[in-house]
Order: structure tokens, then C-alpha cells, then sequence
């Protein structure tokens, strides 16, 4: 049997609240150390939504090292049901059973290979030999518009019902997870976002500023944000950025730290 090929991998996020909104309902988790991204939006128009995101991503960051794949998705999976049985209990005895709700999207990277899990309209894309291709599939109104032939995909996000997801964390008793696996290929940049990125930054512009990066998921973060925010982002934006690498044949596996400590930029998991 081969030996399954080692990575590493760097990584950076941020959320800003956009030039409008007054309250930043999204949130994002980066922990290179696990092999864990997320980004979560709570829904705009509904309580408490940045409460969800938050709930959401705390939840995650509690999830401890893996002792396999299984594992590490059957975590991630029951940590999201969690969150879905809390919001609902909150919202029948504090908001009079008010939607409190939130997207959420997940990657995992484990060995030689990744898995993405979503819920809702928040995307992860996946740069590889200067081809960009989305990897989530959107749980929204336009999105079901787009399958059907009513609208083309270049139009969906100036639909006046662009913002009306199908599915979200605490939107129903029964919370549905998507999941999808990939393998993991050196040079592979992921990106992870909430809708306020994607509706104000192409796919082709997503491309450029990931190629431009030259793998720096700092650099690619801070010019994801400044574009959004030079065209006056008109809700909360998000990123986070993967970026994925061969691992040095010196390289040492360093000890898993706790979230409260300092993330390095880079760590080797075997």
C-alpha cells in the first residue's frame, strides 16, 4: 500500500461588518492545527442572527484533535445539530419562535484529502491550476431558479430575492447537512465566504486575486476585503483562505494547541 502524501498548510480569515450594516452578523474560525475552516452568516432580517454565527463557530472551535477521518466528520456533524437544537430551544422560549438562524460552510483537511460541509448560501471555491471552481452548492431561492432555466447564473445575485435561503442552521426542527470529499492536491487555494463577497466580487476577479497572491492567504484576505469594501459592501463580508502545500520531508509534526493559543502560519499534519 502507498503512503498516503503529507501537506501542509497556511491559512488567514477575517469578517468585517461592510459599509452599511451596523451589526456583523458573520463570523469565521480558522484552526490550522485541526484542519478546520468555517464561516457562518447569521440570516440578515431575523433575531439574533449574530448570536447564531457565533454559537455556530464557538461550537466548532470546541471540537478536540481526531483520531480519524470518520471521526473528525461525525464531530463537525453532530457539533451543527447541536447549534440547530440550541437555536431552536432559544428561539421558542425567547422569540416567540422567531427564526434565529445562520449559513454555515466547513472545510476539513485531513491526510490527502478534504471534505466541505454547508448549509445555506455561504460558499467555499477551490482555485486549482489557475481554474476556480465553486464546491458548494447554494441552498437558496435563485439558486432553484437557476436549476430550473428561469434565470441565468450571471443574474441570480441581482434577483430581488437573492437574500431568501432554502436552508440554514435553526431554521427547522431537522437540520440538513450537505457534505462533499475531494482529494487534496498541492498548490490548491480554497476560499471560504459569506454572500457579502461573492455578490460584490466576480468569480473572474476571485481567480485574479488568489493567482496574484502568490499563496499568501494573508495578502489574498486583505484584498478580498478592500475590493468589497471600495464598492461599498452593502452587507458583512467574510473570507477565509487555505492555501495548501507539499509538506518539507523535514518538516516535524508540531503539537495540537489550544484555540486560545497564538496559530502559527503553518502546520504539518500527518
Amino acid at each position: 500500500m502507498s503512503q498516503q502524501p503529507a501537506f501542509l498548510w497556511s491559512s488567514a480569515g477575517r469578517s468585517h461588518v461592510g459599509m452599511v450594516r451596523v451589526i456583523n452578523e458573520d463570523a469565521c474560525l480558522s484552526l490550522p492545527q485541526l484542519g478546520l475552516w468555517a464561516v457562518a452568516d447569521g440570516m440578515g432580517g431575523h433575531e439574533a442572527g449574530d448570536i447564531a454565527s457565533q454559537m455556530i463557530i464557538e461550537t466548532l472551535q470546541q471540537i478536540e484533535p481526531p483520531d480519524d477521518w470518520e471521526a473528525f466528520l461525525g464531530s463537525v456533524q453532530e457539533g451543527l445539530r447541536k447549534v440547530n437544537r440550541r437555536l431552536r430551544e432559544e428561539s421558542a422560549q425567547r422569540y416567540q419562535n422567531r427564526t434565529i438562524g445562520s449559513t454555515v460552510v466547513v472545510l476539513l483537511a485531513r491526510e490527502a484529502h478534504c471534505a466541505c460541509l454547508w448549509v445555506g448560501d455561504s460558499r467555499i471555491y477551490r482555485l486549482r491550476e489557475g481554474q476556480l471552481q465553486q464546491l458548494t452548492r447554494d441552498h437558496s431561492h435563485v439558486q432553484e431558479l437557476v436549476d430550473q432555466g428561469l434565470i441565468p447564473p450571471e443574474e441570480a445575485h441581482r434577483h430581488p430575492l437573492a437574500n431568501v435561503i432554502t436552508r440554514a442552521v435553526g431554521s427547522a426542527d431537522e437540520l440538513l447537512v450537505d457534505e462533499a470529499v475531494y482529494p487534496l492536491q498541492t498548490g490548491d487555494m480554497f476560499l471560504l465566504c459569506s454572500d457579502g463577497l461573492n455578490k460584490t466580487v466576480s468569480d473572474d476577479e476571485i481567480t485574479h486575486l488568489l493567482t496574484q497572491s502568490n499563496h499568501n492567504c494573508q495578502e489574498a484576505v486583505k484584498a478580498f476585503i478592500h475590493l468589497a469594501l471600495m464598492r461599498d459592501a452593502n452587507d458583512n463580508v467574510t473570507t477565509v483562505v487555505v492555501n495548501i502545500a507539499a509538506a518539507n520531508p523535514d518538516a516535524v509534526t508540531l503539537d495540537a494547541k489550544t484555540p486560545s493559543d497564538p496559530i502559527p502560519t503553518d502546520w504539518y499534519l500527518q
